[in-house]
């Protein structure tokens, strides 16, 4: 856990010992951050932002170096600001167990354990205002111009870490129709059945966040 902000810190200690977790480590700056991680290899760490000296982006330059020195620590991102400097070296390595949620845009817990065990597993999380940010430095090369309108859609809501049928049920589709979507997505963008379809899913939407 790494948050400058006392009782955020500790409020969030609470809340994930409640729920069963073991909190191994909290701390309140950057270079915490990464000795943390470099000595106990956490299933996930929680991460804020802006830490100090500069309250700019030490967290995410903390959580890309934590990841250089144990690579593919599962991070999530919680802050209270989109800052898109580092994310997109967060995103660079192509191994998911990455995620970055808006603080006062999480309202129901549950769904927010939901996003720390799916980063623990591998994992891609994000909430749609940060992807929206990534996606305004779209570059002009778009390797997702082939996908069809739906398709896009498909693949926005698996970046924000949704389920299959959570999918269907926002876009009011049988299950079915899903996969066949996700399969064409696969295929669009060179995703071969060999790689295993979570490690597929989190190239998918690693490539949609970075284009």
């Amino acid at each position: 856990m790494a948050d400058d902000a006392v009782l955020i810190r500790s409020g969030l200690i609470m809340l994930l010992e409640e729920f069963g977790c073991e909190v191994v480590a909290a701390v309140g700056d950057g270079d915490g951050l990464v000795e943390a991680v470099s000595a106990h290899r956490p299933d996930v760490s929680v991460v804020d932002v802006r830490m100090p000296p500069g309250f700019t982006d030490e967290g995410l330059r903390a959580a890309v170096e934590a990841r250089r020195r144990v690579p593919g620590a599962p991070v999530l991102i919680l802050s209270q600001y989109v800052e898109v400097s580092y994310a997109d070296d967060l995103l660079a390595d192509a191994r998911g167990a990455v995620g970055y949620l808006l603080k006062d845009r999480v309202v129901d817990v549950d769904d927010f354990m939901g996003a720390l065990r799916a980063i623990a597993a591998g994992g891609t999380v994000f909430d749609p205002q940060v992807v929206a940010q990534l996606m305004v430095r779209r570059r002009r090369d778009d390797p997702l111009a082939s996908l069809t309108p739906r398709e896009r859609e498909v693949l926005g809501l698996m970046a924000e870490g949704r389920s299959n049928p959570a999918i269907g049920r926002q876009l009011v589709i049988s299950d079915g129709a899903v996969e066949k979507h996700i399969r064409s997505i696969f295929a669009k963008l060179g995703l071969h059945a060999e790689d295993g379809d979570q490690h597929r899913r989190v190239l998918a939407v690693l490539a949609y966040l970075r284009s």
